[in-house]
């Protein structure tokens, strides 16, 4: 595991009825502006909805753990973590390690980790 080529985190949310759905849809767009704003570091951030299961995933890449650790300095962000299980909303988070070159992970090529968050060198 190489920290500093790359984190991605993925957190569930686990909302049971429609509306609790719709507003973790509308609080998560507002917390997700300040992230990009305050933040450092977000490469970018998509959220994918299971409407028939009513749960959410947002996944977000970072270009090194100490980037996913400035969401502790946005303000709507600690305040938000705090909603889901005010709510009623289930909760977990995982953060994921760059592991390598897709070949070296795949198949042990000894080709040198590259991060895809880096330009490619030939």
């Amino acid at each position: 595991m190489e920290p500093g080529g790359g984190q991605v985190v993925v957190t569930r949310f686990e909302c049971g009825s429609l509306a609790r759905l719709l507003v973790l849809l509308v609080l998560h767009h507002r917390v997700k502006r300040d992230v990009a704003r305050l933040g450092e570091g977000l490469i970018g951030s998509r959220v994918v909805v299971d409407w028939r299961r009513r749960v959410v995933l947002s996944v977000s890449l970072w270009p090194d753990i100490a980037s996913v650790y400035s969401m502790g300095g946005v303000p709507r962000h600690v305040a938000a973590a705090r909603l889901p299980g005010l709510l009623g909303i289930r909760t977990t988070c995982g953060v994921f390690c760059f592991a390598g070159d897709w070949r070296r992970v795949m198949f042990h090529s000894p080709v040198p980790a590259r991060s895809p968050f880096e330009p490619v060198v030939p």
